[in-house]
């Protein structure tokens, strides 16, 4: 047991015997294309701003529209290896992972396609673009990725999209940092995605509402996590026509046609979460939500005539 554990079950026990709860601070920004909340249960300012510099640091490393960052140089990279971050080489792990935990239904290769569908340009900042050498193509080539010290390769004509894994990526190493600094708890929304760990600030649960789709101030669901993250995606929002979206479908290279307009999953983590969302939008219904529960995951389907589809587990949660 470290320093740190044991302060925290001092505490602990101070707060157990007076009866009280660790304050709460909630803090929001403007990060990764959008908006953030962290909100830490028993810690200060200090490790608030070391959390926000992280999230800072994983949008510096991942965007594609930054030339600098680790993800720009490896996609012009031409198939020469790349010194990165280990957060990225964590990222690109996670992408790997995620490709083959969903058949291939999320594929972070698509970047070509994106920028075809209309998402060159940053939604928030239409001066910042992103571009591609002439050799990127759709599909990529995953498994043909080299890891070799602290460099990466990528195989020529390959290229990645940070995307929604980045956000859940990002959430999970600030809410795990966020307790290795001594909070006793972390909610961490990035454009949100959610991630939480650790005490809640009522002591038993995070409370957290999935957002209607269809009216922005009111919830279809509210579910109860001790730990785990949520994570949703829509094909209402970065819309460039009518039939083309950035939810691109790796079979057609189009904008995936589904009834679907939002998919949101509960999993262990925010990049599996995350990843777990693009499959409800190539798969039919039924079959995606029967799947999430063998995969350790709950999902929620908001289809176009405004229904509801859950999984089966889905009310563990609600």
């Amino acid at each position: 047991m470290t320093s740190e554990d044991i302060t925290k079950s001092a505490l602990r026990a101070v707060f157990a015997q007076t009866n009280s709860l660790p304050g709460v601070l909630s803090r929001p920004a403007k990060i990764m294309g959008g908006h953030g909340t962290i909100t830490l249960v028993g810690g200060g300012e200090d490790i608030m701003d070391q959390c926000w510099d992280l999230a800072q640091t994983c949008e510096e490393l991942w965007s594609r529209f930054l030339s600098e960052s680790d993800i720009s140089r490896l996609n012009w990279a031409e198939g020469q290896p790349v010194e990165v971050a280990p957060l990225t080489r964590q990222l690109i792990a996670s992408m790997i992972a995620g490709h083959t935990l969903t058949q291939g239904a999320y594929d972070p290769t698509l970047l070509p396609d994106v920028i075809s569908a209309g998402y060159q340009a940053s939604v928030v900042d239409p001066t910042k673009t992103s571009s591609l050498p002439s050799s990127a193509q759709a599909p990529g080539h995953l498994e043909g990725i080299v890891f070799s010290d602290n460099t990466v390769a990528l195989p020529l004509g390959t290229t990645l999209d940070p995307g929604g894994i980045g956000k859940g990526c990002a959430a999970d190493a600030i809410a795990d940092f966020a307790l290795e600094k001594g909070a006793f708890g972390v909610m961490v929304e990035l454009g949100g995605d959610i991630v939480v760990k650790g005490d809640a600030p009522d002591g038993n649960a995070w409370i957290l509402g999935v957002e209607d789709p269809f009216d922005e101030d009111s919830h279809v669901s509210i579910v109860r996590l001790q730990a785990g993250a949520i994570a949703t995606s829509s094909q209402l929002k970065k819309r460039f026509s009518d039939d083309q979206h950035h939810l691109i479908d790796p079979v057609t290279h189009r904008g995936a046609t589904s009834a679907a307009q939002t998919v949101s999953v509960i999993a262990a983590t925010g990049a599996r979460a995350e990843v777990l969302t693009k499959r409800g939008f190539v798969d039919d219904e039924k079959t995606f939500l029967d799947w999430l529960p063998t995969v350790g995951a709950a999902g929620l389907i908001v289809r176009a005539d405004r229904t509801i589809r859950t999984s089966a587990n889905w009310s563990m949660y609600a």
